[in-house]
């Protein structure tokens, strides 16, 4: 039988999931990831989906529900963050377009 903790985590983990959606949606809408850290989604990238793994090695449902929304969440913010990400060179040359303006 399912305990409420089993239902309660697996509930609460695939909420937690649908932050990385949120922020993919923020990226898409903005066309800009220049605020998002590469590292952090990185690590949460590599995380969810070694925690993905963990679940279907001990066949963990709850484990797999939870982090099967933010394996793909997490990758899809890494790959919106390089899609939107603008150059360096792009970022230097609106910094000299908008020099001494107020």
């Amino acid at each position: 039988m399912i305990s409420f903790l089993q239902i309660s985590a697996t509930v609460m983990g695939f909420l937690m999931s649908v932050s990385y959606f949120l922020q993919a949606w923020e990226i898409y809408k903005n066309k800009s990831s220049e605020n998002v850290s590469i590292p952090s989604f990185a690590i949460f990238g590599v995380g969810t989906f070694t925690w993905f793994i963990y679940g279907i090695s001990i066949k963990d449902i709850p484990i797999i529900l939870s982090f099967i929304a933010g394996v793909v969440g997490s990758w899809l913010v890494l790959a919106l963050i390089f899609v939107y990400r603008k150059p360096s060179y792009e970022k230097s040359k609106t910094e000299d377009k908008n020099y001494g303006e107020k």
